[in-house]
């Protein structure tokens, strides 16, 4: 008997094996966002594992259902896929672990072979397809005045996660009502979860509003995420932790997501790969960073030049010994009262 395992693109339906049928659809009647069951193939690499709804992941084998979401992938490090160029036979790949499903059309070589699916057909109720978006977070105002650090990158893998996770600490050390969230990207949960072991209270993504990864047309992405900043926003948090997945200028709606956070925003973060990418960055997308951590601010050397062709300062937030300059430097940015981490905030911070 096969097993069945929800990717965690699926952690915001209200699946069970017995309340949904599965149904072969046509190729007309396939859109981004649907909820599909496949069946593992092929033959087991190291990328033959799924990330569960709770966040694990689960080794799979062949003969294995897993259910996922259809979507489209365009990592710059990793690969690049669609939903649309899945095989007329209804081959396939998990873009993600997460169930992110697609035909990758360009695959680093440093990669082992992606884990390999076959179609067996959409989740449907009382004949009707399930899509993301029927499970989508709803909110009665879009309103959004939370003070927000942003954390950008110059590409994926350039540790604005680990940034994240620092920020959320240290906030929850001053004894306040951190919210985390990643707002663009392709769907994975464990990066998100880890804001939540670090401190924030709450967490959210892109997924919560019913998108399986944010490469999608811009007013796709703009009606989908307003609901989610809104009820982040009903909260009532003191900061906002958002992570935006890859860099501005990658088609994740990066810029997008800046837009709509707009004056909320009380720092930004870069995370770079090298000095030149926080250059890079700057004069491409216009963006001047408060501070620059990430694989550009490894050795006193890379500080040194990130500070000489940009003018920003880096502080390398996985150094133990720069742990207390980057306490200093977001207490002063975020306007916190320095001390026994009895923070508050003070007039730095938009007001709610």
């Amino acid at each position: 008997m096969s097993t069945r395992l929800y990717g965690s693109l699926a952690r915001i339906a209200d699946f069970r094996n017995s309340n949904f049928d599965v149904t072969p659809l046509l190729r007309p009647d396939w859109a981004t966002g649907d909820y599909i069951e496949t069946e593992v193939v092929g033959t087991p690499t190291p990328l033959y594992r799924i990330e569960d709804r709770s966040g694990h992941m689960v080794r799979v084998e062949p003969g294995d259902w897993v259910v996922g979401a259809l979507g489209d992938r365009k990592a710059t490090l990793e690969g690049v896929g669609s939903w649309r160029d899945i095989s007329p036979d209804g081959r396939m790949h998990a873009l993600t672990s997460a169930g992110l499903l697609g035909l990758y059309t360009s695959l680093s070589q440093l990669l082992p072979p992606p884990l390999e699916l076959e179609y067996r057909g959409h989740l449907c109720r009382r004949g009707r397809k399930l899509r993301m978006s029927d499970f989508a977070m709803r909110s009665d105002t879009h309103a959004f005045n939370v003070p927000t650090v942003l954390l950008v990158g110059t590409s994926m893998s350039a540790g604005k996660t680990t940034a994240g996770r620092r920020v959320c600490k240290e906030l929850d050390r001053a004894g306040l009502f951190v919210v985390g969230a990643k707002l663009t990207g392709a769907g994975r949960y464990r990066d998100i979860l880890s804001f939540l072991k670090t401190g924030a209270t709450r967490v959210f993504d892109f997924v919560d509003a019913g998108l399986p990864s944010t490469a999608v047309p811009e007013d796709e992405f703009r009606a989908a995420i307003r609901p989610l900043l809104g009820h982040i926003d009903g909260l009532s948090p003191d900061f906002l932790v958002a992570e935006a997945g890859a860099s501005p200028l990658e088609p994740y709606n990066g810029a997008a997501i800046i837009d709509e956070l707009g004056h909320a925003i009380v720092c930004t973060i870069l995370c770079a790969s090298d000095p030149y990418a926080v250059v890079g960055v700057e004069k491409a997308f216009g963006l001047k960073p408060d501070l620059v951590t990430g694989p550009a601010t490894q050795t006193a050397a890379a500080v040194e030049l990130v500070q000489r062709l940009s003018g920003v300062r880096g502080i390398n937030v996985i150094d133990p010994a720069a742990k207390e300059a980057f306490r200093r430097s977001l207490v002063r940015r975020l306007g916190l009262q320095p001390g026994d981490h009895s923070a508050s905030v003070i007039s730095s911070a938009p007001k709610r």
